[in-house]
């Protein structure tokens, strides 16, 4: 690490350190599949709370937020008032359900409602979904640590990456939860440090803040017209309410901590204790961008470094310093808004504060990072492995199975974070591509617990229906301009909305027309014995 303090990189390598040997703790406790996949039970709801705010608050919120903040306004923000709705819903529907089937996988049940396919298609979803949750993670990771550290993002990520691998390989579920919680702990304490510096930094303080960030409309919401073309509060409202639900309700990482729980009373507590956490620290993290505009208003001087690397990063190597001056006087906030608390931590933190912070990074995208790769394993493990290869696989068998897959997706999620290398920006990539994965899960999960008499042939026929339009929306911006028409007009982040409601109301329309046609077929049976 050339550009960092001999402190610093002791308090980084003493905390990754840390991680592992935890790992190794909770490893000799991993004796059958239940104690790797769900810690036997005996987690307090407090702790599954904190870990379930741990997984929310990942490098994602930690970079991206105050980048999308520092670039634009609270827009984003919108996305966490959606919460409390969805975590109503999820502890009084949903915990119980799940705990009710015993299931530890989140998708057993929809084989039993709707058939295999239903199965397979979730599960299918939820592991595109979790390479790309992992992917962003891991990018995130080594954008803040290559401003810092000089190295190159691909060899940052595997550093990290065999870290996290380790850990989440020998300890299991009881491993990434505890971890968690120290985690939640550290990024919360990382985050208000930052804040305190930026604030510091600042003539006239808060107060600066407040005045500069009003004159530049960063506390806005977005527009609240209905307008459904643009990111307006109601179109991230949307997005948000229906990707919680999805979190919520049909994504391994949180369903299977639900089985973690002594009870399913802890279990619904703990959804509530992450939405408490998660909703005043998700809105200090937009505080920190609003003051990072501020910080580098007050100091324009200190931001030429990083649009001049901007500039650089989307021009030619062969390029002239004054093309590159030229590139990055056109640049606009919203362009680098992800490098600038990078930025700022390695020209503006002291010495050992900064390898604090940068454990807070690192524990934001590792809590994410081994929940995903846990999860994945689970799901990979009883929804493929024993469903279609080994039915009759003993104990002994499925642990190993466990382990393996849980190494295997770990290395490809961090494959899919190097292939994520250069993107404008961390936010909207994830929010982009989770929308995508996320929406025919959700639309069948509601089908099947709402509407008791859809069978899967209607289940079947609503998710092709729903598919092409998810298909439609996503890649229409390439159709030629002469069949402009045809083009989605909606703002990508309403893919999850349409695609989940258009699920469930085909769903739901060709059961009404089966029920409406049986009756008829009665009546005229009926008719023709009279």
């Amino acid at each position: 690490m050339n550009n960092l303090p001999i402190l610093d990189i002791t308090i980084i390598l003493i905390y990754l350190a840390a991680m592992v040997l935890v790992g190794f703790y909770f490893m000799r406790k991993n004796k059958n599949p239940e104690q790797f996949t769900k810690a036997s039970g005996t987690i307090p709801g407090w702790a599954i709370g904190l870990s379930i705010y741990a997984t929310f608050l990942s490098s994602n919120t930690f970079l991206g937020v105050p980048g999308k903040a520092f670039g634009s306004n609270w827009n984003a923000f919108v996305f966490s008032i959606s919460m409390p709705a969805a975590a109503w819903i999820a502890s009084r529907y949903f915990v119980p359900f799940y705990r009710r089937s015993g299931n530890i996988s989140a998708y057993e049940h929809f084989e039993k409602r709707f058939g295999a396919w239903a199965r397979t298609y979730t599960v299918i979803c939820f592991l595109l979904t979790q390479l790309a949750r992992i992917g962003s993670v891991f990018f995130g990771i080594a954008l803040s640590l290559q401003a810092l550290t000089g190295y190159s993002m691909s060899v940052i990520m595997i550093v990290v990456g065999v870290c996290i691998i380790l850990y989440t390989v020998l300890g299991g579920m009881e491993a990434v939860i505890w971890t968690e919680v120290v985690q939640a702990v550290i990024k919360t304490l990382g985050a208000l440090l930052i804040l305190y510096l930026l604030i510091a930094g600042i003539p006239g303080g808060i107060k600066t803040v407040f005045t500069i960030a009003q004159s530049h409309q960063k506390f806005s919401l977005g527009s609240f017209s209905p307008n459904f073309t643009e990111s307006t509060f109601w179109v991230v409202l949307f997005y948000g309410f229906f990707m919680n639900l999805n979190n919520f309700g049909i994504d391994q990482n949180y369903v299977q901590r639900y089985h973690t729980a002594a009870s399913a009373k802890q279990a619904s507590k703990s959804v509530w204790l992450s939405v408490a956490l998660y909703v005043p620290v998700s809105l200090l993290f937009f505080i920190i961008g609003t003051a990072l505009f501020t910080y580098y208003q007050v100091h324009p001087e200190l931001i030429e470094t990083v649009k001049q690397q901007v500039a650089g990063e989307r021009l030619s190597t062969t390029a002239s310093s004054i093309e590159i001056t030229q590139l990055a006087s056109t640049l606009k906030p919203a362009d680098y808004g992800d490098k600038v608390l990078p930025h700022f931590m390695v020209t503006q933190i002291p010495t050992g504060v900064t390898g604090l912070i940068i454990s807070a990074i690192l524990s934001a995208a590792m809590s994410t990072i081994s929940s995903g790769m846990n999860a994945s394993a689970t799901v990979f493990t009883m929804d493929i492995y024993k469903r279609y290869f080994h039915p009759t696989a003993t104990e002994k068998e499925k642990l190993r199975a466990l382990y393996i897959s849980t190494m295997v997706f770990g290395l490809m999620g961090l494959s899919t974070g190097i292939a994520m290398i250069g993107v404008k920006s961390l936010l909207d990539i994830w929010w982009q591509l989770s929308g995508i994965f996320a929406g025919g899960m959700l639309g069948l999960f509601l089908l099947g617990i709402i509407s008791r008499r859809a069978t899967g042939h209607e289940a079947f026929t609503a998710t092709i229906i729903g598919v092409m339009v998810i298909l439609w929306m996503t890649f229409s911006d390439s159709i030629p301009a002469k069949y402009a028409f045809l083009i989605n007009p909606l703002h990508q982040n309403m893919i999850v909305v349409v695609g989940t409601l258009t699920i469930f109301l085909v769903g739901l329309l060709l059961t009404a027309g089966k029920r409406k046609r049986s009756r008829m077929v009665v009546n005229e049976e009926f008719k023709e014995t009279v």
